[in-house]
């Protein structure tokens, strides 16, 4: 099924790259030229339309991986996955990275401007571009075209395209939301028109982005769970986003949705997806193939070395933390010739503080190793240091490094970076699986029950993570308990900034991490208005309709 859609995806993504973005510097960011009715002269071809859309994630060009189609000089650094994880992960305690690019210091120390940064550039533009891809494929799949190209034939399939695009559509919303709060609402008008976009609130927003998942997550075409090949949306997936934008709804409107995030979380669970009963064959480059994905993943970006290829994504979380000698050291102590990682970066590093999370067995915080015992410590740990731990920014040999994303595959083999594509990863990218649809039920739960889980399911579901992973359940499952779940379950797949911001502790000094707002220690406040980044300057510069957030 993933051999098909990759297919269409490369044959589609020449038809909305050339019709959709003449140019993808184009400023303000809405313009853009209307696709033609030659386009759109076949199924496939609306298909291979929709493929570009599901792959603008993780796409940085038509071309190769190497070039942007946005004026970035890494075309890495411009790949939205990349850099919605540095601005969800970098920020706060999951981890940072001594190279010396500008974006880097501004993210990871809590100093970032109105000025031009890469991390907010890709993440806003991207998901500005990918709302225009969007409101050009439904305009173009509108009943009313599909008559006048004589394709009547094809309405109810395409009326599920349209669907899948919608979907899209609210997910590059949500992180608009998430991370930049009021952000301008584009619509197919603003194309036809050549107009700016107005700004909406967060507040509209998120009213309107429920109305829409609603809306999809009920009668409308939106395909049900394993209607449609992997990895494509499906109902699960607008549950799955539902009960994250529920789970956050306090933060993003001002009133709390305890049990609605239940609810949608338990729609999810009750679709039939499944825990994969081994949790390190969810972050093998066969992820795919060997069955976990499918399993467990709601909804997922997908990387292939030789079809979807990325500089960025899993790519860049599978080599970035690595130097020679502990890339070699985890091969050596897993019984592994050569590295566990394709390529070592050596750039990110993890603290201390964030491995004391997990419950790790005979651990030595300086040894040179693993530092621990694997076989009965959580199996969620995948940590390694070089004999000094404590984390220093200026020295490059410390800290621990993580190889949960890496180059091996079930069958005990790893990519060889000398070889083909190898460097590249094709390991999918989770931005929902079911394991958190458990922890935001049982989230839910505990906020609804003074602070405490009270339900037996959501008990069951956490204790359920908990046996996978081989660790004990405490008897009291409460909300600290659960953030620090997350932070353990969840680890570099984009949450813990939303999670920190949702309990009250990305500002706040109580909650202190390394090198937080730019002190060693991490003692240290953040000003409340840094909980959302700044509107980037170059559309604000081209559309007066917008007003920059507080604080910047």
């Amino acid at each position: 099924m993933k051999k098909i859609f990759r297919t269409i995806l490369i044959a589609g993504s020449a038809v909305l790259a050339a019709s959709c973005l003449q140019d993808l510097n184009t400023v303000p960011l809405n313009e853009t030229t209307a696709a033609s009715d030659e386009a759109y002269s076949s199924l496939d071809s609306y298909l291979g339309g929709l493929a570009y859309i599901n792959a603008y994630y993780s796409f940085v060009s038509a071309d190769d991986p190497g070039s942007s189609d946005l004026d970035f000089n890494d075309a890495g650094q411009s790949e939205l996955l990349r850099q919605w994880i540095n601005l969800n992960e970098m920020s706060v305690d999951s981890f940072k990275c001594t190279w010396g690019d500008d974006y880097v210091s501004d993210i990871q120390y809590n100093k970032w401007t109105t000025a031009d940064n890469a991390a907010l550039e890709a993440v806003y533009t991207r998901c500005m571009k990918g709302i225009t891809l969007v409101n050009e494929y439904l305009a173009q799949t509108e009943s009313d075209k599909i008559e006048e190209r004589g394709q009547s034939g094809y309405a109810s399939t395409i009326a599920l395209y349209r669907a899948e695009a919608r979907f899209h559509r609210a997910m590059f919303y949500w992180i608009l939301m998430d991370c930049f709060g009021n952000p301008p609402f584009a619509t197919y008008d603003n194309i036809l028109n050549g107009t700016n976009p107005e700004q909406i609130s967060r507040v509209d927003l998120y009213k309107w982005l429920v109305d829409e998942l609603t809306d999809l997550a009920g009668s409308s075409d939106m395909p049900a769970r394993g209607a449609v090949p992997y990895p494509r949306p499906t109902k699960g997936s607008v549950q799955a986003l539902l009960a994250e934008i529920y789970l956050n709804a306090e933060v993003y409107n001002g009133t709390a949705e305890w049990q609605k995030a239940k609810d949608a979380a338990k729609a999810v669970v009750d679709m039939g997806y499944s825990l994969e009963p081994t949790f390190e064959n969810l972050f093998m480059q066969d992820n795919t193939t060997n069955g976990a994905a499918e399993r467990e993943f709601i909804f997922a970006i997908e990387y292939d070395k030789d079809h979807a290829q990325s500089w960025g994504g899993t790519t860049t979380l599978a080599s970035a933390f690595m130097d020679s000698d502990a890339n070699a050291l985890v091969a050596a102590e897993l019984g592994i010739s050569g590295n566990i990682c394709p390529e070592s970066w050596n750039g990110y590093h993890v603290s201390n503080e964030y491995v004391s999370k997990y419950n790790l067995n005979e651990i030595s915080w300086s040894g040179k190793g693993l530092g621990y015992n694997r076989e009965t410590s959580d199996k969620r740990a995948f940590f390694v240091n070089e004999g000094n731990a404590d984390f220093d920014q200026s020295d490059v040999t410390t800290g621990w490094r993580c190889w949960k994303f890496s180059g091996r595959y079930t069958d005990g083999h790893v990519n060889d970076a000398s070889v083909d594509n190898y460097k590249f990863s094709s390991m999918d990218f989770p931005i929902f699986r079911l394991a958190e649809m458990y922890l935001i039920y049982a989230e839910a739960d505990a906020r609804l029950s003074g602070g405490t889980v009270s339900d037996a399911t959501a008990v069951g579901y956490v204790k359920a993570l908990r046996d996978r992973a081989g660790v004990e359940t405490p008897e009291d499952i409460d909300l600290d308990f659960l953030l620090d779940e997350r932070a353990r379950e969840l680890y570099l797949e984009g949450h813990r900034r939303t999670d920190l911001i949702r309990y009250g502790y990305f500002t706040s000094m109580r909650y202190p991490w390394p090198y937080k707002a730019g002190v060693k220690n991490g003692k240290a406040s953040i000003p409340a208005y840094r909980t959302l980044y700044p509107i980037i300057m170059t559309d604000r510069n081209s559309n007066s309709n917008l007003e920059q957030n507080p604080g910047y």
